[in-house]
């Protein structure tokens, strides 16, 4: 019962409603002198929103905790000295304090005023306040840019400093800020965690029909921002207003029947492959008003897509050519009530719920050999519930937060969860079938819970931010191999013409296949559990906005991170995490500034580095044997605790002699467990972890040169450290190869060299052979570094009174690094130094502009276009020159080569080679037609006008992309295995009323 009302308290004190301060300064036109005792009036008619205030001794004066709205009015009706003056169209945005500086004409004076010096458009408005990198689009701006599927990922490369990143999985995140991993970027909605805590990216994919706008900070950020040393994507939703408002949507891709034609598979929007018969269809309605005029609001959302696709199952050994069709399906709720319940106190609720399902139907992109039965589907389910609360106290606003978050992805529910798995062989050991089971288990679920405490202090020429941040993860994950059983039969031609007389296609099971059928392999995983902990997250920051002078602010923050997952196998975690930040900013004139900084900004522990420990992990006694034999070598810590690195994690055992689906249950293997040789396994990292940070240095000017134009440059450094990687405590001794006499290392030879030598699948282990034992142990570390540097120069003007607005930014950068993720490693026994190079996201050159015409009232045509110069090429050993791609005999010559499991080619350095340029042009056609009160969109987008065939700068899957190659820079030989979409074509039509 106490527990019960001290949550809720909790619940009734955290219901929130965003709030953020808009700073006015007001000069004297002829004299640029700052003007006291000006009364200005702030408004904001759709929610009933009126505020006085009269500017102090500097001119200034301070609207603190603003609802987030649009369509602000600031007015002044003028008094014996100066004229009136009225601004419209003022944005609120989420988690910045704006500001602006008006002019006020004398009464009397000759000279025509453009009243606004800085105008309050954020997408054209100096920065005078601090020092942060930030960039932003408004909900107009979304839907005027050709994005496709309504994915707002997908608009973010349009931004500075910000290009489609190259991830380790299909469905790792496409974004890279300043060229960093894309795992780790922070997503925020309304300043409130976002992010899926096993590898990281958006925990719920919110669609353009919620957002209100879109803030990407890169640099310089406040202390309030944490969590990451790579960048920070904020939305801020949509809310209702006293008018009834929404849209109603169709929206459809037809796919190949109309797109340019490509001989390679493109990815969907969850970056799944799909090629033939693929088409996209979206709909979905929006709508906001009032409960209770100027007191009560609503904004709820839902949008649907719907992804069709086939596969070929092609068998030839069983006369099978079949089409086989699937599904994707993507489901996004959001609601939002906002209550007024006084000038001084605001509240609101929201929740996002989101439901996708990626269909893994069977057959393959170009011919597969997996049947309907092991069918299975990819689950990612969200849901985020949050409840908020402003309030001013005198001198002190302030937020009260709370949050209830749950992200589950079963990466393969089984079409048949109860089925073994069964691989079918041909007389040549070609596999002709895979039915049943998909093969292995990866169902993750996280329900976290969010606690956040912000204060604000005004005083004279300061203002004091403070805050508090408590998330606590409960991670749970299943996985391993199929609890059921895994078979590998070989099938005589006898049996296979019998299969092909019956006229088998593509729903053959397993009991199809003839009980005497020769099993060559079994395996069944023997540990079918869930296992997982707690993550908990302590964060808390102070910061100071000092005010020094009119022209000069400079701005002091401290920000402190625990992570308790930094303790790894260690008793004490990572308890130094103090992040000091320091700006400045300096008013070189009305019109232009300086700005410059330094932060220091730590990053997350992702969960799957402590997940994958523990489930690559084993207690068996050998293992443990092992183990202690890295403690008396002096390859790990004396005081390595064994009972805190080891844990009973997922393994298999085989079994030859059964019969087909007659074979032993994991209950009656266990005693198996203790014996199985692994080529590799993990632990925990006995030291424990410390959270990657990095130094930001960043100076930049910027010149207002009128209302609607907005030019500046930045220069950023950021120096990364600790950054995650993996380290084999095992490792081969290090073998240098000669370019001019290739001399290949076996296998067994460099087996010899481990520290503890391996040899016929066994370890000498003080005089006891041990089979339990593992041919490479593997911990992460943090231990990596990384040096980014870029120029970034913009140029932005607004529509104003003419009929056109444009963005245009060239981003001169550079990044280099020794690990590009949780899971690389050196090619050659831990040898770090000579990784160090180009990173897979690295960009020279990054040229982005869009040009929005509107040829007339209600007409807009946008050109978006992304030039990029070439991503790295990885150079591997040429298999055909050499017989394989493990010259050094380690047996890591294999997967994918850019997390480091591959040889470099003889002579050749990490990503010494470049692919060509990108250049894509996109063309989006908007025309709105008015119908009374309501209007009527259609809208037609053309992705990659021109047909380039790109073979960089696209978002892409390392493992399937250009950018690993086998030979050398100077064979010129290059395999395309993939290229940027083809023309595309999406249309649509939306209903606004």
């Amino acid at each position: 019962m106490k527990n019960i009302f001290i949550w809720g308290l909790l619940c009734i004190s955290a219901i929130s409603f965003a709030q953020e301060d808009f700073t006015v300064s007001v000069i004297d036109f002829e004299t640029s002198q700052a003007l006291s005792d000006i009364t200005i009036t702030l408004s904001n008619p759709n929610q009933g929103i009126t505020i006085q205030k009269t500017t102090d001794s500097k001119g200034k004066v301070i609207f603190r905790a603003l609802p987030i709205l649009n369509n602000y009015e600031l007015s002044f009706i003028g008094n014996d000295q100066f004229n009136p003056l009225n601004k419209t169209g003022i944005d609120i945005r989420s988690n910045k304090n704006s500001s602006i500086k008006i002019a006020l004409l004398a009464k009397g004076s000759t000279t025509q005023l453009e009243e606004v010096i800085l105008s309050a458009n954020p997408t054209a408005n100096i920065n005078r306040r601090d020092a942060e990198v930030a960039f932003e689009l408004k909900a107009k701006e979304i839907q005027e840019i050709p994005v496709e599927g309504r994915d707002i990922t997908r608009v973010l490369y349009r931004l500075p400093n910000v290009s489609q990143a190259t991830g380790f999985f299909p469905e790792a995140p496409n974004i890279s800020i300043n060229g960093a991993n894309s795992l780790f970027t922070s997503y925020l909605i309304d300043g409130l965690d976002n992010n899926e805590r096993f590898l990281g990216g958006q925990r719920f994919a919110i669609p353009v029909g919620f957002v209100k706008d879109i803030t990407v900070l890169t640099n310089n950020f406040s202390a309030e921002y944490g969590l990451t040393n790579n960048g920070v994507v904020d939305i801020t939703t949509k809310s209702g207003t006293n008018e009834v408002t929404g849209e109603v949507f169709f929206t459809t891709r037809p796919g190949p029947s109309i797109d340019g034609q490509t001989d390679f598979a493109q990815r969907d929007l969850s970056g799944n492959a799909v090629r033939d018969g693929f088409a996209r269809y979206q709909t979905g309605i929006g709508i906001g008003g009032p409960i209770i005029k100027d007191k009560t609001f609503y904004y709820f959302n839902f949008e649907h897509t719907t992804d069709v696709k086939d596969n070929l199952l092609n068998v030839s050994d069983l006369g099978i050519n079949e089409t086989i069709r699937g599904n994707n399906s993507f489901n996004y709720f959001s609601g939002k009530i906002d209550q007024f319940w006084s000038t001084n106190f605001r509240s609101s609720l929201r929740a996002n719920i989101g439901v996708v399902s990626i269909e893994r139907q069977g057959g393959g992109l170009d011919g597969g050999v997996q049947f309907n039965s092991a069918a299975n589907q990819q689950q990612r389910n969200s849901i985020n519930i949050a409840l908020k609360n402003s309030y001013t106290l005198g001198n002190i606003s302030a937020e009260t937060n709370v949050q209830y978050s749950r992200f589950r992805w079963n990466y393969a529910d089984p079409e048949n969860p109860d089925s073994p798995q069964v691989t079918v062989r041909n007389p040549l050991q070609e596999t002709i079938a895979v039915l049943g089971h998909p093969g292995f288990v990866f169902d993750a679920l996280e329900n976290t819970i969010q606690l956040q405490q912000k204060f604000k202090l005004y005083l004279s020429n300061h203002t004091l931010k403070a805050g508090a941040n408590y998330i606590r993860g409960d991670h749970e994950l299943f996985g391993g191999g199929v609890p059921n059983g895994s078979y590998t039969v070989d099938l005589t031609q006898n049996q296979i013409d019998v299969l092909r007389n019956n006229n088998v296609n593509g729903n053959l099971s397993i009991t199809d296949i003839p009980s005497d059928a020769l099993v060559s392999n079994y395996n069944v995983e023997l540990r079918p559990a869930s296992f997982g902990t707690n993550q908990n997250i302590y964060s808390i920051y102070v910061e100071d906005l000092w005010d020094v002078t009119e022209k000069l602010n400079i701005t002091l923050g401290l920000r402190y991170d625990y992570d308790n997952l930094s303790k790894a196998g260690n008793t004490d975690g990572d308890y130094n995490n103090f992040a000091p930040r320091v700006n400045l900013n300096y008013q070189l004139s009305n019109n232009s500034t300086i700005r410059g900084g330094y932060a220091v900004s730590y990053d997350k522990i992702p969960y799957a580095v402590y997940s994958d420990a523990l489930q690559q992990n084993t207690t068996s006694t050998d293992y443990r044997a092992q183990i202690q034999e890295f403690i008396n070598l002096g390859i790990l810590p004396a005081d390595t605790d064994l009972d805190r690195v080891l844990f009973d994690g997922n393994i298999g055992a085989n079994v030859s002699g059964v019969n087909y689906l007659q074979g032993p249950t994991a209950d009656q293997l266990q005693d198996q467990r203790e014996g199985a040789f692994s080529n590799e396994r993990r632990i925990l990292n006995p030291n424990g972890f410390d959270n990657p940070f990095t130094h930001q240095f960043a100076l930049g000017y910027q010149t207002q040169i009128n209302d609607n134009k907005l030019f500046f440059v930045d220069l950023v450094h950021n120096r990364s450290e600790n950054l995650f990687r993996l380290r084999n405590l095992n490792a081969a001794a290090q073998y240098a190869i000669d370019p001019n006499n290739v001399v290949i290392r076996t296998i067994e030879e460099a087996d010899a060299t481990r520290p503890i030598p391996i040899q016929n699948s066994a370890a000498v282990i003080n005089g006891q052979t041990r089979t339990g034992v593992a041919r490479n142990v593997v911990i992460s570390e943090t231990e990596g570094k990384s040096r980014y540097y870029a120029a970034s120069f913009n140029f932005q003007k607004n529509k104003g009174t003419d009929n056109y607005a444009y963005r245009i930014n060239y981003t001169l950068s550079s990044l280099e690094n020794d690990t590009e993720d949780i899971n690389f490693r050196a090619q050659d026994a831990n040898n770090y130094d000579s990784e160090f190079g180009p990173s897979i996201n690295d960009r020279t050159h990054n040229i982005n502009g869009i040009f929005n015409y509107y040829p007339f009232k209600g007409t807009s045509i946008t050109l978006a276009a992304l030039l990029q110069s070439g991503q790295p090429i990885n150079r591997i050993p040429d298999a055909l020159l050499f017989g394989t791609t493990d010259l050094n005999g380690d047996g890591s010559g294999f997967g994918d080569a850019y997390v480091g499991n591959s040889d470099r080619f003889p002579g050749e350095s990490r990503n010494s080679d470049r692919l060509p340029w990108s250049t894509n042009f996109d063309v989006g056609l908007q025309h709105q037609f008015v119908l009374g009160n309501n209007t009527i969109e259609i809208r037609a987008d053309i992705f990659n006008v021109f047909n380039t065939e790109n073979l960089s700068g696209y978002s892409n899957n390392a493992t399937q992309s250009n950018q690993i190659q086998q030979g050398s820079a100077a064979s010129g030989r290059f395999v395309q295995r993939n290229a940027g979409p083809p023309r595309q074509f999406q249309f649509g039509v939306r209903y606004l009323f």
